[in-house]
């Protein structure tokens, strides 16, 4: 941002910059003393910084959202937190925040100069932990919790209603010198095997989760998750859900597309061959009946306990997660495994949002997070995913742990 910088006098220097916003412009005023260069110098400093944060692009005032409800005293009567839309846009602000402070640390920024901190004290949170990969130090996660200091600044008493008390957010891949090296590699690992359970992340995603379930109940903690990141945050959630711990999960671009995907699917084709051959031969009574008692075993146990239902949010023209809106076009015994599956496990599934640009997008555009806090987004809910069936599978068949209980 251009600065004019006036020239020394023998009693004070004004310094004038000026920050761009899109609808107004405000002057910001450093007064310099000429005695001793000290002060002087570090006055000149920290306005530049400061001009240069305000007017960034991913600065919270520029590139955030525009007619979001900020936090205050009527939140107590009214949260803003029960519309499903606002959730959204808040999450995806959190997953922003950890985007940040992975460029503010490789910009050696901190809280107060750093680009991250607006994006989540906007909302009345704060960072307690990040999650920093050990391998080359970069933050790719971050725990973020109500902040009740700040809200009792602005007469807010209590934590509105379907607010969590703490969200893990998990950023995707960042083209950047000093992390994508290890970025690509996981990004590699989930194209090869579906799977991100060997990464060093996964495991620190899985202990900060469970340390927060931990300390708050599972009914108080969000996940969020932006492309890789919602690969790992679809991982940890659904394995502590194999264990009854149901907590809010929000996907962003997820992936879809991996080896491991293809190889499966020509598997799955195999066996619809095997099975249409295997029909034709004659059957036993006595496993049929067995497989009818066990599928009436989970439908009653899943039915009396919590399900996990996650939330994901794709974009069609978005290569990469384009492919969970792809229906069931499959054979009917399929068809009718699917049908069982819901049946099994409910009414719903996964909660599955698409949104279509009406002209041709970019695929920066496409798979970018800012399009989740834009305004006058239009989502179409999907119930048909072949893909969310079949990564949710397990789900179904596995024997569920006891839930803990929810801490309030």
């Amino acid at each position: 941002m251009a600065m004019d910088l006036a020239p020394p006098s023998p009693a004070t220097v004004v310094e004038k910059a000026d920050s761009v916003k899109e609808e107004e412009e405000e002057e910001v005023m450093v007064v310099v003393d000429e005695g001793g260069g000290r002060c002087g110098g570090e006055a000149v400093l920290v306005a530049a910084a400061d001009a240069e944060v305000e007017g960034h692009p991913y600065a919270f005032h520029v590139s955030g959202p525009r007619n979001l409800p900020l936090p205050n005293w009527r939140e107590i009567i009214r949260s803003s937190w029960k519309d499903p839309n606002y959730k959204r846009m808040v999450m995806a602000c959190f997953i922003q925040a950890v985007y940040l402070l992975e460029i503010d640390r490789q910009d050696q920024k901190g809280e107060e100069d750093g680009l991250a901190p607006k994006w989540w004290k906007s909302f009345k949170y704060k960072v307690t932990q990040t999650l920093v990969d050990e391998r080359d130090g970069s933050i790719y996660g971050a725990i973020l919790e109500w902040d009740r200091a700040s809200a009792l600044s602005d007469l807010i008493l209590l934590r509105p209603s379907g607010a969590p008390r703490a969200v893990l957010a998990l950023r995707g891949t960042l083209l950047q010198k000093p992390t994508i090296k290890r970025d690509l590699q996981d990004d590699l690992r989930f194209l090869v095997w579906e799977s991100l359970k060997g990464s060093v992340r996964y495991t620190g995603a899985l202990e900060a989760l469970k340390a927060a379930v931990d300390r708050f109940g599972s009914a108080n903690v969000f996940v969020a998750g932006h492309s890789l990141g919602a690969g790992f945050a679809l991982q940890v959630c659904k394995d502590l859900a194999k264990q009854g711990i149901v907590v809010d999960c929000h996907l962003f671009n997820p992936p879809s597309v991996s080896l491991a995907m293809s190889l499966r699917s020509m598997s799955e084709k195999a066996s619809y061959l095997w099975q249409k051959v295997k029909a034709s031969m004659p059957s036993k009574e006595e496993a049929s009946l067995d497989s009818a008692k066990e599928e009436g075993s989970i439908k009653k146990r899943l039915r009396a306990e919590k399900k996990w239902v996650p939330h994901l949010y794709v974009n069609n023209s978005d290569y990469i997660c384009c492919h969970y809106n792809a229906p069931s076009s499959t054979g009917p015994d399929e068809q009718q495994q699917q049908r069982k599956a819901s049946e099994i496990a409910g009414d719903v599934v996964a909660k599955l949002f698409v949104t279509s640009s009406k002209g041709p997008q970019k695929f920066t555009e496409a798979h970018g997070l800012e399009q989740w806090w834009s305004d006058g987004m239009e989502l179409l809910a999907v119930s048909d995913s072949k893909l969310i069936h079949r990564q949710l599978k397990s789900l179904y068949t596995a024997t569920a742990a006891v839930p803990p209980p929810a801490k309030s």
